[in-house]
């Protein structure tokens, strides 16, 4: 029985070569938004740095919005060649799952353009994690292509939905997405954990995959006090503990997570560093002190830092017209 082997080859896309992974941006940049929207509760910091922040990545949703639409209508052959990707077809989960974030952004300026956001965007995950679930299902996977990204369509989609629910004031939706988004994320972390523990290791193009890593137990936390009131219980404070393992291990892996030159992939770890430090000022802004108060400072700051630093690195990279990426094609 012949061992399978990972082998990487590189598809040349000449034309609009916008990948859906960078969504990712978005999910990232407003997660650093609302941080500032609640550190300006509670700290009396300047309002006005999230709101800026929850500008820019409206701006930029939109950018990207227009130019995947057109690689639909101009590039179809490609679009359907990532959408049937065995790795890539996931990042195509973070199209509506934007949506749903860029609805929590503007909520505070137009409720109603907020919630159609969100409902086409909450409807549109759904419907794209139930399809690729189903052919999940139906089997024939090869194991090496098994990453963190299958979180995308139906963990992460199912725990934004659940946050903007609950911040728009549909709790009993928010209790159904949290559901769905807390058992998909426990059947598939185990799977996920299976790879990487007994396969070889990934690839460094697919390593800074491994940042969504993170993202489960913090999202789902803050999800989780959406839907819950007062200071947060313990069922809130065991995700957030599982989420600061999850990025002190990460952190342990940084020299091997690094082994290739800075690429637009590594915004991977952004939704789950701004989600860490949310959530720790979720908990002061509910009540908590002591020790939260000093993880929230140090969460916030380090959100800020690897955030920011990720965008100059992205913006350095557009100047010098390296930020597009050749997307990645595995074959077993």
């Amino acid at each position: 029985m012949k061992k399978s082997r990972l082998k990487l080859t590189v598809l040349t896309i000449n034309r609009n070569p916008i990948p859906a992974s960078f969504f990712g941006m978005i999910l990232g940049l407003v997660g650093l938004g609302n941080c500032w929207r609640v550190a300006a509760k509670i700290w009396h910091l300047p309002a006005w740095i999230g709101e800026a922040i929850m500008l820019f990545s409206v701006a930029i949703w939109l950018g990207l919005l227009l130019l995947y639409v057109s690689k639909w209508l101009g590039a179809r052959e490609e679009a359907l060649a990532e959408f049937e990707h065995p790795v890539l077809c996931c990042f195509v989960g973070l199209v509506p799952v934007s949506t749903v974030l860029v609805a929590l952004a503007i909520s505070p300026y137009t409720r109603a353009i907020a919630v159609v956001l969100f409902v086409v965007g909450a409807i549109a995950q759904l419907s794209f994690g139930v399809y690729r679930s189903g052919r999940l299902w139906m089997g024939g996977r090869q194991p090496e292509t098994t990453t963190p990204i299958l979180y995308l369509p139906t963990v992460a989609g199912s725990f934004v939905s659940a946050i903007g629910a609950s911040a728009l004031g549909y709790r009993e939706w928010s209790v159904l997405f949290f559901g769905m988004g807390m058992f998909s994320w426990l059947a598939l972390e185990s799977i996920i954990m299976q790879r990487l523990f007994l396969l070889t290791a990934l690839p460094k193009l697919l390593r800074p995959t491994l940042g969504i890593q993170l993202a489960p137990p913090v999202v789902g936390c803050v999800a989780y006090l959406g839907i819950t009131q007062g200071q947060p219980d313990t069922f809130a404070q065991i995700l957030f503990g599982y989420g600061l393992l999850q990025a002190l291990i990460l952190l342990r892996l940084t020299p091997w997570l690094f082994q290739q030159p800075f690429a637009a992939s590594y915004w991977a770890f952004t939704f789950g560093v701004a989600a860490l430090a949310l959530s720790a000022l979720r908990f002061v802004e509910r009540g908590m002190s002591g020790v939260m108060e000093g993880l929230a400072v140090l969460l916030f700051i380090g959100a800020n830092l690897v955030i920011g630093s990720i965008a100059v690195g992205s913006v350095r990279l557009l100047l010098r017209g390296k930020l597009l990426p050749s997307l990645i094609s595995i074959k077993t």
